[in-house]
């Protein structure tokens, strides 16, 4: 027993095993080291050295490809997401990005299923969680599909970091998007000549007709310069999206203003105004049909006369579409102004991106290349023809038209029908 009891000397790194006075057998196997840099050993006994020889050989080989349970007790789903969201995926995606992850975490993850502990998570307590995220119909598809992806990311990342053995929302099936959500109607010629002929008696008019004619991303526009425009070679450059403000409060502590920090009188802004586009295809140089320089020449000369009429008043800021006051415009106030430019348009009402899905839609109606189509959306080429499906929506006169191209390949050229004779003798 005292042979057993003898532990020899070992190299950095190696695992201990030795017989203890409770008669069974121990081993200390070294794991890395804590967060503050002490080292971390896991403690194992058997009854048999030749079981725990076994249990040290496997968590050793866990230890090795970086599968192993970290210090600490096991993440529940509510501490991972925590973690995830703010110390993972906040460094590294767009501001924008991490605030749709930041809700769906905060509103819906973690009361839905953040108590279950992160390796027991099944693909059944997600699925619940979006039933009764759209049961009495509070909740629509599209944002269980969100937590849904918010979900699939993070549990990603756990199983890649060990924590977890499988992704549970990769397994989960999310609820059906109905057709009034996931489908997108164009507008019409028709009611893009009303919207123009509306939008001239609007600020900043030709901020509509770039989105519409040319398919610009809101971000895109509102971050757009004048240094990016070029009118006498009649193109502009897209290098910059406007993000949405985010605002702190201003006031003292001794004197809280008692409403939420964008409505503070003395609010502060916290993040930056712009970042470079989400992608290399989207730093383009889009060309600018005549009638919209026109629209940015007379545009740039009313903002001349508001600049000033304000005076000091003015925030000077380079922005092409600016509040009355200079400065940049606001993507909420855009969104706003959008919708009671289709009011007073009497036109049907539709998200503002609707507009870059006309603007693709138009593009495919007037033949122009799909490469040149790519090029002035902005899209990636590995992803481009997914998107042009997507963007892209056949109107009934294209349906009607290539029927007429079949009819006329096969059965030749349609007789004249005897109205149309009619019609013609009477001309």
């Amino acid at each position: 027993m005292a042979e057993q009891n003898k532990r020899t000397r070992r190299a950095n790194g190696e695992s201990a095993i030795y017989f203890g006075k409770d008669e069974r057998w121990h081993a200390r196997v070294p794991m890395g080291y804590k967060d503050d840099g002490t080292p971390y050993r896991r403690h194992l006994t058997r009854p048999t050295r030749k079981e725990l020889v076994e249990e040290v050989r496997r968590l050793e080989k866990q230890r090795d490809q970086g599968s192993a349970q970290q210090p600490g007790k096991p993440w529940t789903v509510e501490k991972w997401l925590q973690h995830w969201v703010e110390n993972i995926a906040k460094p590294v995606v767009s501001e924008n990005t991490y605030d749709g992850y930041e809700v769906a975490v905060r509103v819906h993850l973690v009361p839905g299923i953040g108590k279950h502990r992160l390796d027991r998570l099944e693909p059944e307590h997600l699925e619940s969680l979006y039933r009764r995220m759209q049961a009495n119909g509070q909740r629509k598809a599209g944002t269980a599909h969100q937590a849904h992806r918010t979900a699939r990311t993070a549990l990603g990342e756990a199983v890649r970091r060990g924590y977890a053995a499988k992704n549970a929302a990769a397994l989960a099936k999310p609820p059906r998007m109905e057709e009034d959500e996931t489908e997108v109607e164009p507008y019409s010629l028709h009611e893009i000549k009303r919207l123009l002929v509306e939008a001239r008696r609007h600020r900043n008019s030709a901020r509509w007709m770039l989105a519409l004619a040319l398919g610009l991303r809101q971000g895109e526009t509102l971050g757009l310069r004048w240094c990016d425009v070029d009118l006498e070679n009649e193109y502009l450059k897209l290098r910059r999206n406007r993000l949405r403000p985010r605002y702190e409060h201003g006031c003292a502590e001794t004197a809280p203003c008692g409403r939420k920090a964008g409505y503070c009188p003395d609010r502060v802004q916290v993040r930056r105004e712009t970042k470079n586009t989400k992608s290399r295809a989207g730093r383009r140089v889009v060309p600018l049909p005549g009638p919209l320089i026109v629209m940015l020449r007379s545009h740039a000369e009313e903002q001349a006369r508001e600049r000033k009429v304000a005076g000091d008043l003015w925030v000077e800021s380079d922005y092409v579409f600016t509040k009355p006051l200079g400065g940049p415009l606001s993507p909420n106030t855009d969104y706003h102004e959008w919708k009671r430019l289709l009011q007073a348009a009497e036109v049907r009402s539709a998200r503002l991106h609707d507009a870059r899905h006309t603007a693709a839609t138009v593009l495919m109606l007037l033949r122009v290349p799909d490469r040149v189509i790519d090029l002035i959306m902005g899209w990636e080429p590995g992803t481009s023809a997914r998107m042009r499906a997507r963007y892209q929506h056949v109107p009934d006169v294209m349906f009607k038209e290539v029927a007429g191209m079949i009819a006329e390949a096969i059965w030749g050229p349609m007789p004249a029908h005897p109205m149309d004779k009619d019609q013609d003798n009477e001309v």
